[in-house]
C-alpha cells in the first residue's frame, strides 16, 4: 500500500504543479513537457484537443488567480498506467469560478509519469 500512497502523492504533486502553471502563466511550456505526444484533453464543453492544440491554446491564455484540488482518488490500472480523479476548482479574477470533476490518466514513460488523457466535467 505504501507504493500506492507514494504514487498518489507524486501524481497529486504533478496536478498541483499544473495548476500552479495555469496561475503563473507557464502552462503552455509545462503541459507541452508533461503530456505524451499522443495525449488528448476533453474539456467540459465537449471539445477534444490534441497536445499541440492544448499547448497553443495555453500560450498567452489568461491566468487563474487560485485553485483547489479536493477529494482525490487514485485508480491504479497497471504498473505503468494510473488515473487521478478529483474535484478541481479554479477562479480567474472577475469571473465565475469553474468547478469540475477532473480525471488525469498518466503513463509511465522513459522513467517518468506523463499525462496521456485529461478530462473535465463541469459541476454546478
Amino acid at each position: 500500500m505504501a507504493g500506492l500512497d507514494e504514487l498518489m502523492m507524486h501524481l497529486l504533486s504533478l496536478e498541483h504543479a499544473g495548476w500552479r502553471s495555469l496561475c503563473n502563466g507557464t502552462a503552455s511550456a509545462f503541459y507541452g513537457e508533461l503530456m505524451t505526444d499522443d495525449a488528448l484533453t476533453v474539456l467540459a464543453n465537449g471539445e477534444v484537443m490534441t497536445r499541440d492544440q492544448v499547448v497553443q491554446a495555453l500560450d498567452g491564455a489568461p491566468s487563474w488567480s487560485d485553485y483547489s484540488i479536493d477529494a482525490p482518488r487514485l485508480v491504479h490500472v497497471d504498473p505503468d498506467v494510473a488515473a487521478l480523479v478529483y474535484i478541481g476548482s479554479g477562479r480567474r479574477d472577475g469571473a465565475v469560478p469553474f468547478v469540475g470533476a477532473m480525471s488525469s490518466v498518466y503513463r509511465h514513460l522513459d522513467g517518468r509519469w506523463r499525462l496521456a488523457l485529461y478530462q473535465q466535467t463541469a459541476r454546478p
